[in-house]
């Protein structure tokens, strides 16, 4: 079954918008796994706009589900003496996910090019594995960069799959069909499989339906909105509904 992680940072982006602890992000971690979650993922950035390096430290000991983190391990806090790869490395999550997004950006906006950067993420890949961390690497539907990212080490790929969201509507056939092939081929490269960015209970059954070996979907921006109408209890069966 594709596991469900669900990715907190818009709660902090709530609470963090007044000040304060309302609401309670680490409780809100705790109270996912407990409706279902089979995953947490967090997104610190380095101006901490939302998820503080500080609640990613927090949360690692208050669940049971794994837990994911997701950034760039070329960024550093401005709040904390160090960097993502220190973050990563002090609380050793069951999963690191390499993403190369710039600083300042809104959100995610592109997987890594793993020709160009073919020797960093094989050194970065390295460290994080000798931590014993699963690592993931965020990339597009490009058969090329897959066949890359596997020459780096890493154990997963992460496709990113905001284009397969916005063409949904159009024609589901359509917006699907690189995503398997970039699917199939991450497969024969032996690596395993995740998916994230812009899912939502709209396009995410369909999506699973065509890539049933996916391994985990990541899933905040959508999940947290529908939890404003529907609870997130609810909203988190739903979603699972959507992987069954």
């Amino acid at each position: 079954m594709t596991k469900l992680s669900v990715n907190i940072n818009k709660v902090a982006t709530i609470r963090n918008a007044r000040g304060g602890n309302t609401p309670d992000v680490l409780k809100f971690a705790q109270d996912c796994e407990r409706f279902g979650a089979q995953g947490i993922t967090v997104h610190p950035r380095p101006d901490e706009r939302h998820i503080r390096y500080a609640d990613a430290l927090a949360i690692k000991p208050l669940i049971g589900v794994e837990y994911n983190i997701e950034g760039n391990p070329k960024g550093i806090s401005k709040s904390k003496p160090y960097g993502f790869i220190d973050l990563v490395k002090e609380i050793r999550p069951a999963q690191v996910t390499l993403v190369p997004d710039a600083e300042g950006v809104l959100t995610s906006n592109a997987g890594w090019d793993t020709v160009k950067n073919q020797g960093y993420l094989c050194d970065v890949v390295k460290e994080f594995k000798a931590c014993g961390i699963r690592v993931s690497i965020f990339i597009d539907a490009n058969p090329q960069m897959i066949e890359m990212a596997a020459k780096t080490g890493t154990d997963r790929v992460e496709l990113y799959t905001e284009s397969y969201a916005s063409r949904y509507a159009a024609g589901r056939e359509a917006a699907i069909a690189p995503f398997v092939e970039a699917a199939k081929v991450a497969r024969d490269c032996g690596l395993g499989l995740n998916a994230g960015h812009d899912l939502s209970l709209e396009n995410l059954a369909y999506f699973h339906q065509q890539i049933p070996w996916c391994d985990e979907v990541s899933i905040g921006h959508a999940l947290i909105s529908d939890a404003l109408y529907l609870g997130i209890e609810e909203t988190i069966h739903r979603y699972l509904d959507c992987l069954k």
